[in-house]
């Protein structure tokens, strides 16, 4: 079973996403397609790669992914294919990819990344303002139906990478920023949830306000509650039990977050 997973910007009003699918299954009708999400903000590069940085994890060996979120399309900006460990990634050279560079750079795994210059894996006419559709999905997949990478056009070194957020030791503790808010307003950051594991006496700071101590869960708290907790992903995030924390605190992405040690 081949899998094919689709991320990008575009919602679900204007069917976008459903002619990636239809392009996809034209040229290969037996592939599975999931949706990681198609609700990321429009044109943020940073949320669309970190959504699918924590979502790829949990695939199997040789599921290819297809992430767009391309302001650039139509610009001077390249298109991509990528083998980063043991799956495939195909989208526009903008950064979407960079964690998971980073993260197979760390571990040692193999990354081969193609600048897609072969037209002959892309549909006969191509837009420039639609590339997810134009290049994107239909290679996609021709690696799906067997495809060798390498044959998609010419390998590079050099992608774009965006500079990813990462905590500062600062005097008595960690200083990091807000990174996702999810559907729920729930308020993830860039602190590990490894920086406190000898020590969870913390105080965590946010928007003027000061939380004192993790809870295990959302129940831990009364509705209303401002909490901290780890996350299903191993940061620390900030809730509003029953309720929604960026709302509530009226906290944005890039958001300062302090931890303090007590």
């Amino acid at each position: 079973m081949t899998i094919i997973t689709l991320l990008t910007d575009f919602g679900s009003k204007n069917g976008f996403s459903g002619v990636l699918k239809g392009v996809i299954w034209k040229i290969a009708p037996d592939v599975h397609i999931a949706d990681i999400t198609h609700e990321i903000t429009p044109q943020n590069i940073m949320e669309g790669a970190i959504a699918l940085w924590r979502a790829a994890v949990y695939f199997p060996a040789g599921t290819i992914h297809v992430a767009i979120v391309d302001p650039g399309v139509g610009t001077s900006r390249r298109s991509l294919a990528a083998r980063i460990g043991d799956q495939f990634f195909v989208g526009p050279d903008n950064g979407l990819f960079t964690p998971l560079l980073e993260q197979a750079e760390q571990a040692g795994q193999p990354v081969t990344i193609i600048h897609l210059t072969n037209p002959q894996y892309w549909l006969a006419e191509v837009s420039n303002t639609f590339h997810g559709r134009d290049i994107f999905s239909p290679v996609a997949a021709h690696l799906a139906v067997g495809i060798p990478l390498e044959k998609m056009g010419t390998p590079i070194n050099d992608p774009v990478r965006l500079r990813m957020p990462q905590p500062i030791k600062i005097p008595g503790g960690w200083r990091g920023q807000v990174v996702l808010i999810d559907i729920f307003g729930n308020i993830a950051t860039n602190l590990n949830a490894d920086l406190v594991k000898k020590n969870t006496n913390v105080v965590l700071k946010i928007a003027s306000r000061s939380i004192q101590g993790l809870v295990k869960s959302y129940g831990e708290g009364k509705a209303g509650d401002v909490v901290a907790l780890v996350d299903s992903e191993n940061f620390i995030e900030v809730a509003v039990v029953n309720g929604n924390g960026a709302q509530n605190l009226g906290v944005t992405i890039g958001e300062r977050v302090e931890l303090q040690f007590l």
